[in-house]
């Protein structure tokens, strides 16, 4: 415990949080302090991802087999869609992302706890995906209904922003996440059941490099992690809309005419969520375990 109340203290204050993610995204060694941590052993290089969809990322797909954020409510049809796995600019500039993963042995309980679980210490997050993910800080206020015993785990996050550094290979931005239910994510909650759909983490976010200059663009992104029960695990589907935001609980383009999210910045956040996604569906089930599902240790 004494660690962890030694972690709050070193988060509260969020603007040097951010700026010690500078020096974190170079992998520095565990503080004597984050050593004693009981996850600290997973400060480690992550799993290693499948290359064969990693090379699905080289080129982008064809946009007509996309789908726009108003056709979200396609991913509770049964089966797949034309694009399961892929990058690709829409016709009207935005960044579209779809990935696919299945975890054997993870369950949706596991997802909720860890959406809510990494958030807690800097370091948590950063065992995720090192060195790539080097930050993390959430308000007071947030932590607080975060470690309220009265409030469902699936519905912690609903409303609350999470502020993160992470590299998706075009240099470090700094990214606030605001997380939303799926009803204020815009699903149509009349479908929202089983086989369909076990749980959801999504919601909107803003991107701003740590070494912003005067021309750096800046976009917003809508990002959707729905998951569904396969036998003997989850499998998780992966939409990214980068270019839109969430105005009066509707997804709104925010890209002016004729103007596109660069190739690059697209392309990048494709890759990360792959490599990403590859070593959490690995080390879930165990870090899961060690942490007895609790948000505490």
């Amino acid at each position: 415990m004494t660690g962890l109340i030694a972690e709050w203290k070193s988060q509260l204050n969020a603007r040097d949080t951010l700026l010690a993610s500078k020096a974190k995204a170079l992998r520095p060694p565990l503080t004597p302090e984050e050593q004693k941590r009981p996850f600290a052993k997973y400060y480690r290089d992550p799993y290693p991802y499948d290359p064969a969809k990693l090379a699905k990322m080289d080129e982008p797909i064809d946009p007509a087999k996309a789908i726009y954020p108003e056709q979200m409510n396609d991913l509770l049809n049964p089966g797949y869609l034309d694009a399961e796995i892929g990058w690709c600019n829409l016709a009207n500039g935005a960044g579209f992302i779809a990935s696919m993963n299945q975890y054997p042995g993870v369950t949706a309980e596991m997802i909720d706890w860890w959406f809510v679980w990494h958030t807690l210490e800097d370091l948590r997050y950063r065992i995720w995906y090192p060195p790539a993910h080097a930050g993390l800080v959430i308000s007071p206020e947030t932590r607080k209904r975060f470690l309220d015993p009265a409030i469902p785990l699936r519905e912690k996050n609903w409303g609350q922003t999470h502020h993160v550094t992470e590299d998706c290979e075009c240099g470090q931005d700094n990214i606030d996440i605001t997380f939303l239910s799926p009803k204020d994510f815009g699903f149509d909650m009349a479908r929202w059941k089983q086989p369909f759909v076990s749980t959801f983490a999504g919601g909107y976010g803003w991107a701003v490099p740590v070494e912003k200059k005067e021309d750096s663009l800046t976009v917003p992104a809508l990002m959707c992690h729905i998951f569904r029960d396969i036998p003997g695990g989850i499998e998780h589907r992966t939409r990214f809309w980068m270019g839109y935001r969430m105005s009066n609980g509707k997804p709104e383009l925010t890209l002016p005419p004729g103007v596109k999210v660069p190739v690059p910045a697209v392309q990048g956040l494709a890759r990360h969520n792959v490599k990403e996604f590859a070593n959490l569906g690995r080390m879930l089930p165990e870090i899961y375990a060690e942490m007895k599902g609790g948000l505490i240790v």
